[in-house]
């Protein structure tokens, strides 16, 4: 899907990025080290006159990222706010990695490095910081027993650390460089014994961290509550409770000699945070994520009617239109809107079908709120999805390429095809070869490989989609033929 450019927009994405292999020695100027650069002197005068604000981001679930062709993030939406109250277009600039931020901000690359960063007195040595955005705390990530869904919830308690202190002699992995290896060091301190570090390199981002303890391929991390909480949907079997910190300021990260820039940013940092439009974006964001695509076993039965839900007509009208039955339409449908028309995502879509806004502009939906027009809408929007898919002869895995487009987005799916080529196994077939490379996807070292050109998903999302459609879809058959 396209996405509406009402300012300037210019991707530095992977392509610069990944062109070259970059000499460490050089590219290595991070917060956390004196930097090797002086900075230039490029003030709010001089971003003014140029017309334009260079804000470098961090590809990922919460900053800046693509969801159903949506460009979307929280730093991204208030960017959109800043540069609209400074009267100046917004230029995104999108960094590989963690490492090459202080010399892309002190060589003029960007203006501002739009991410949740702690002002620690080190850092504060070496750069300027805004007033924080949010408070956050660091917590524990750690990995719930396997058999924990069988388990009371005072047992799996009894499995896991439950204090900070409990870490002596154990070993947790963090990102070299980063504010969680000083929280470590500083909490060692405190509670009067050694915590093993294993330093990762820096190019590992704590969301493939927090991946990798869900997985089983690292015991323990460290990360900031609302990000670990976002991660903790998605990955059930985490468990991120116990608190390693007290509460910390995320704040955004300006050159040393910027203060007219400083003070613009905290002015309107102070105004926003009073208004509601800043707490909707943050909700979203860090918040009411957890409200999407819930569903339990005991909302697989048939309705005092008989009947899926109360469109089931309607859905049988629609789905005649697709080159699949209604009831793998009445699946999904449930999967997006658990059957409620009103229902509004932490994304802005809407309806049973979860229009995205943009998506309903281009297909002419003016009440995505409507039954019909959501149906209307949404298999319009699935077949232009089917016809995407010619080459894939299985008429089932057809479908879930399909189904997994309407979930993350066209673009991605096909990147993720594309990772599977590279990687020799089948692009045609979806169970254990596209869907493993839309997990992979989820991490920097896949996603930022010059052949990707869409960038980071979080992979999950679509692998888990198709699967609970399809899950969802034999028990409703299963109970239309016994009801």
């Amino acid at each position: 899907m396209r996405t509406p450019l009402r300012f300037l927009l210019v991707l530095f994405i992977f392509f610069q990025a990944c062109n070259s292999t970059p000499d460490k020695k050089k590219e290595i100027d991070s917060f956390d080290e004196t930097p090797i650069s002086t900075p230039i002197k490029f003030d709010l005068p001089a971003i003014k006159e140029r017309g334009v604000l260079k804000a470098i981001v961090v590809h990922g679930p919460t900053s800046f990222f693509i969801y159903k062709g949506e460009t979307m993030g929280f730093e991204y939406e208030l960017l959109r706010d800043l540069t609209k109250a400074l009267g100046v277009e917004l230029e995104i600039v999108v960094a590989k990695d963690f490492d090459v931020l202080g010399g892309w901000l002190n060589s003029g690359k960007g203006d501002i490095v739009a991410h949740g960063f702690t002002p620690t007195t080190n850092r504060k040595k070496r750069f300027e910081f805004t007033n924080y955005l949010y408070l956050t705390r660091q917590v524990l990530v750690q990995r719930k027993p396997h058999n924990w869904r069988q388990l009371k919830l005072h047992e799996i308690k009894r499995t896991l650390k439950n204090d900070a202190i409990e870490l002596i002699n154990d070993t947790v992995s963090v990102r070299r460089l980063s504010s969680y290896k000083m929280r470590l060091e500083n909490l060692m301190n405190e509670v009067g014994g050694t915590i093993y570090i294993d330093e990762v390199d820096s190019n590992i981002t704590t969301d493939e961290l927090i991946g990798m303890v869900s997985a089983g391929e690292i015991k323990y991390t460290i990360a900031d509550n609302t990000l670990a909480k976002m991660h903790a949907y998605h990955f059930k079997n985490i468990d991120v409770s116990v608190p390693v910190s007290l509460s910390q300021k995320a704040s955004w990260v300006l050159r040393k000699n910027a203060p007219d820039l400083k003070a613009a940013l905290n002015d309107w940092i102070k105004k926003a945070k009073r208004q509601s439009d800043y707490h909707v974006i943050y909700n979203r964001y860090y918040k009411n994520r957890q409200s999407i695509k819930k569903h339990t076993e005991g909302d697989y039965v048939l309705n005092e009617n008989g009947k899926l839900s109360p469109y089931d007509d309607l859905i049988k009208s629609y789905a005649d239109r697709l080159p699949w039955d209604w009831v793998l339409l009445a699946s999904q449908v449930y999967q997006e809107s658990r059957f409620d028309p009103t229902a509004k995502s932490w994304a802005s879509a809407q309806g049973l079908m979860q229009i995205m806004p943009s998506t309903a502009k281009e297909l002419g939906i003016s009440n995505p709120s409507s039954p019909e027009e959501s149906l209307k809408a949404g298999t319009k929007y699935l077949n232009q999805l089917w016809n995407e898919w010619p080459t894939i002869e299985d008429h089932e895995q057809r479908i879930k390429f399909t189904l997994a487009s309407y979930n993350a987005g066209l673009n991605h799916v096909k990147d993720a095809v594309t990772l599977t080529k590279l990687e020799g196994g089948n692009p045609t077939v979806w169970e254990n070869h596209v869907e493993n490379s839309m997990l992979k996807l989820t991490y920097r070292k896949y996603y930022t490989k010059p052949e990707i050109k869409f960038g980071y998903v979080h992979g999950v999302e679509p692998v888990n989609y198709v699967k609970d459609i399809f899950e969802r879809y034999n028990l409703y058959n299963q109970i239309l033929e016994n009801g």
